[in-house]
């Protein structure tokens, strides 16, 4: 297990150094000052403490230069700042700890990532990873494959769709209908525009839904179809 902390006070890297070096002697730890120094190392990571205020990138754009090169990185912020909060969603991120906090916090929050990525490395050990489910759309002259499970949400818009992903949107000619269709019971069509996907939503309302990256109308008609809808995929999936 690879573990990282970027933070440009030396005392904070430290203190991080102690504590995951008793909590995880054998992890494979490294420490930077600096997004720019995170960045240029390369190799895959595990799991990222990442500060926010750092000098030159800041950790809110390294951590988006970071999935550009990795999508699987655990990513943990840790700030004295609550002001970016949303937009960690935006980058994927698995925690916001905002400074200052206790150990008890601290050790929660990793052991929870730990967990998600022992679970993730035992699934794909196991060779349990299925092929992911995708659609194929034709879009400024290119064919291009997109995993059903990349997708936020979908929206119809001066007779496109458009395909709103973590890190890109993509359009193309056709019907929601049959998008719908293809994509199964991890979405739902919150209004006749918009298609979301159960897996990045933060909240919701009788009127929006608010997602991970963007937001989509709820038709009042289709709420508490919704509802009902979503509490049952949670208990599929073993969450409150």
């Amino acid at each position: 297990m690879r573990i990282a902390v970027c933070d440009d006070e030396q005392e904070i890297r430290d203190m991080f150094a102690e504590k995951l070096a008793r909590l995880y002697p054998e992890a494979d730890l490294s420490l930077y000052k600096s997004g720019e120094e995170l960045l240029s190392a390369g190799g895959d990571l595990d799991i990222l403490l990442l500060d926010i205020q750092m000098p030159g990138k800041n950790g809110m754009e390294t951590a988006k230069a970071l999935r550009g090169k990795n999508k699987k990185a655990i990513i943990i912020f840790v700030t004295a700042l609550d002001d970016f909060v949303f937009q960690a969603f935006d980058v994927g991120a698995f925690h916001y700890l905002v400074k200052p906090f206790d150990d008890r916090k601290f050790v929660e929050v990793l052991l929870n990532a730990v967990k998600q990525f022992e679970d993730r490395k035992e699934m794909e050990d196991a060779g349990e990873k299925r092929e992911k489910p995708s659609l194929m759309v034709t879009t400024g002259g290119e064919h291009i494959t997109v995993n059903l499970e990349d997708i936020v949400y979908a929206e119809v818009f001066d007779r496109k769709v458009i395909l709103h992903t973590m890190d890109s949107d993509i359009e193309y000619y056709g019907k929601m209908k049959e998008l719908e269709e293809k994509a199964g019971d991890e979405f739902y069509r919150t209004h006749r525009s918009y298609l979301v996907n159960f897996n990045f939503i933060r909240k919701y309302d009788a009127t929006t839904v608010y997602l991970k990256k963007g937001q989509a109308l709820m038709a009042k008609q289709n709420y508490q179809g919704f509802v009902k809808s979503y509490l049952r995929y949670n208990q599929r999936k073993g969450r409150r």
